[in-house]
């Protein structure tokens, strides 16, 4: 027995401007497409529900292809700093914060960005410490590859003024030579050692809580990395399990594996898309440089605004080829973190070098700033780029500053991947930007920054069609799923998003305005903007 929806606008998305009448489904499954009388009259003694959309918009549901849900859930919970427009904004809010902490008790903000501040000082933790004397504080950039931390936290890690920097990590320093509280990359981790475990039954309840507001805008699935986190791999896959059990919670969650906890997933002879209905596991991850604002994405030559600074590179040359082919002795794709050029050109030249026979697909995660060799072997090479829209509404202008002009051509160069055959898959890396898939849709469109409201390369623009493709049938082309999930086509599961207005008519400046009518995964309404509909 089955559904059939009708009534509204029913965009199939197998190529541009394709629409339909009605969609009949039974179970997990779209059964078929069509007009509204052959389907009615085909499946007559089938339906069980017929389903007006009145007016409103069917599409493939909506996913995310990098996000951190756990991280996103804890945002949601914990102090949000991204917003503030300054550095005292952020010492009044911790101000406020401190008074109600008990003996011990971190406290946590995430999501400061210096470059959105009128002054974009770095904050010391000098000024930390007069705030917040008597417990450890640590504070997230949004861009998640620097922390600020208090003496307190300094102490409690056990991190000196001559700790030496990590591999692939920068503890900076002050005038004097002294510790100031800001750690870039993998230097983060020496403060992160010395947080309080969290239990089991907590990340649930934090995934429970991100999956709430994932639906809520529209999203079906989202592709996270958390596994290596939260204290162990076990741990964390178990409560992605419990938390999203296809009772209680529906979503589909495809898990990366931090390549640090590779031999705990093999050690429970897990692998390739093995877990449940909604969890499933996924491509190896792994850090191949860090990122723009902290000036830690490799480059190939040096930052126009840091002269002798071409970034970092988080593991060596050798060590990232030792995971790749670690990850291929098990058959398993890499999913690598690839913002500066001379990062994604050697991550690329590494894949091509060690390719995977079995089909499945790597993936290039950011892919911001290219060159030609990375542009060349991006068009041979069987890898989809996860690319976030919305760092152009971030990044810019500042990143102009970091890069310079020249640059530019091939930063944030999503249509000429597009025009070369290069598959992308969009995606938030929420909690860094606003989760919001249409707000991501927005942005790919318009290349519009939040900052001064100036238009940054608007050649690289995508259309309508071609920003909703990249949620849909470019974000299951990733995982090698694009046969059964992306489009409305007989047999393709029956995971929709259901928006109030036709995105295809509505004014791309008023795309974010566009309220989530209806998330529906597996056939089943799991969001509703108004329950009485």
């Amino acid at each position: 027995m089955g559904n059939l929806w009708f009534g509204g606008n029913i965009y199939t998305m197998q190529h541009e401007g394709d629409a339909v009448e009605a969609v009949y489904t039974e179970n997990d499954k779209i059964v078929a497409v069509g007009t509204y009388e052959k389907l009615y009259h085909s499946y007559f003694n089938h339906i069980t529900n017929e389903i007006n959309l009145h007016g409103k918009t069917m599409l493939p549901g909506l996913v995310d292809s990098h996000l951190h849900i756990l991280m996103h859930g804890e945002k949601l919970l914990r102090l949000d700093l991204s917003q503030l427009k300054s550095a005292e904004e952020v010492k009044e809010t911790l101000r406020n914060r401190t008074a109600n902490l008990s003996e011990g008790e971190w406290l946590i903000g995430e999501g400061w960005n210096e470059n959105q501040w009128e002054d974009p000082v770095i904050i010391h933790r000098s000024e930390l410490d007069e705030i917040c004397p008597n417990n450890p504080l640590m504070l997230t950039r949004v861009c998640r590859h620097a922390l600020l931390a208090n003496t307190h936290a300094v102490e409690l890690s056990n991190v000196k003024n001559d700790t030496p920097d990590p591999q692939g990590g920068i503890i900076v320093r002050d005038n004097k030579g002294e510790v100031s509280g800001y750690f870039l990359d993998t230097a983060q981790d020496l403060i992160k050692k010395s947080l309080p475990s969290v239990s089991q039954d907590y990340l649930q309840k934090v995934i429970e809580i991100a999956v709430d507001d994932l639906v809520s805008k529209g999203l079906v699935g989202g592709h996270s990395e958390d596994l290596s986190y939260y204290g162990s791999f076990n741990k964390t896959y178990k409560a992605f399990l419990d938390g999203i059990d296809g009772v209680n919670k529906k979503f589909k969650a495809h898990l990366l594996v931090h390549h640090e906890v590779l031999h705990d997933m093999l050690e429970q002879k897990l692998g390739w898309l093995d877990g449940s209905d909604y969890v499933e596991l996924g491509a190896v991850k792994i850090f191949a440089d860090g990122a723009i604002g902290g000036r830690t994405a490799w480059l190939t030559e040096e930052y126009s605004d840091d002269p002798g600074n071409e970034g970092v590179s988080i593991l060596s040359t050798a060590n990232l080829e030792k995971v790749i082919k670690e990850a291929r002795s098990h058959g398993l794709p890499v999913a690598v973190h690839a913002i500066g050029d001379r990062a994604a050109e050697e991550v690329l030249t590494l894949i091509d070098r060690n390719p995977l026979p079995n089909g499945r697909r790597d993936r290039l995660i950011h892919g911001q700033i290219l060159n030609n060799r990375a542009l060349d072997l991006l068009k041979k090479l069987p890898v989809a780029v996860d690319i976030q829209p919305l760092f152009v509404t971030s990044d810019f202008p500042w990143a102009i500053e970091r890069l310079g002009k020249e640059r530019l051509k091939l930063a944030y160069a999503w249509k000429t991947m597009i025009d070369q055959n290069v598959h992308l898959a969009g995606s938030s890396d929420a909690p860094i930007e606003e989760v919001s898939p249409l707000l991501g849709i927005q942005a790919a469109i318009l290349r519009r920054a939040s900052f001064d409201g100036q238009v940054y390369n608007p050649e690289q623009s995508l259309s309508v069609y071609e920003a909703l493709g990249i949620y849909t049938s470019g974000s299951a082309y990733a995982i090698n799923q694009e046969t059964s999930r992306g489009k409305l086509i007989d047999g393709y599961t029956a995971d929709f998003t259901i928006l109030e207005e036709d995105i295809f008519q509505t004014d791309p400046e008023r795309i974010h305005e566009i309220d989530v009518a209806m998330t529906v995964i597996n056939g089943e309404v799991v969001y509703k903007r108004n329950p009485n509909y």
